[in-house]
């Protein structure tokens, strides 16, 4: 499919209307993507989190959801927050859940009116979803979104080339 890019780079630097965040679920920021997304866009994310936090989800974000920010000192136009599952947590929900912070981000963007949006790897970080059954999951639902959706493209982005390549390899089995 050719509205999906797939790449090694920084998606903090990603010229897109909108980047997800691999966000906990307080929102606060963190390690990972979280934290270098919260690092790089500034205060202003995290005012916009806070802001979320209080008037919508006092308990924090549930698994599989999604919201956006502004995107601060960003490239993008927002940054949409989702909390991906934590693998040896969530038992036989653990595809339904991943799937939902793809489709509910990809939702979100084309409310915002993006025609563009990057993806880091959900969960495959220090919530341990093995990356080959994570990306089996992402590119199906992306792909499934992508076929009803005219204009959009979705890039993932991947922090080395050995994820890139990982991914490559478990998409072209799908």
């Amino acid at each position: 499919m050719d509205r999906i890019i797939i790449k090694t780079g920084d998606i903090t630097k990603e010229k897109v209307c909108a980047i997800v965040n691999a966000a906990n679920s307080s929102l606060m920021g963190g390690g990972g993507v979280d934290g270098a997304i919260h690092k790089a866009g500034g205060d202003e994310i995290l005012e916009a989190c806070k802001k979320i936090r209080q008037e919508k989800y006092p308990d924090g974000l549930p698994t599989g959801k999604s919201v956006a920010t502004n995107a601060g000192n960003l490239p993008s136009l927002y940054v949409i927050h989702t909390v991906g599952p934590i693998y040896h947590q969530c038992g036989d929900q653990c595809a339904k859940l991943l799937a939902s912070c793809y489709s509910e981000s990809l939702k979100l963007a084309d409310n915002l009116g993006c025609k563009d949006i990057a993806f880091p790897a959900i969960s495959t970080g220090i919530y341990a979803y093995p990356k080959d059954k994570a990306a089996t999951v992402a590119y199906e639902e992306v792909k499934h979104f992508l076929e009803r959706k005219e204009g959009m493209k979705v890039h993932f982005v991947f922090h080395n080339d050995e994820d890139r390549e990982l991914f490559l390899k478990a998409i072209e089995e799908v």
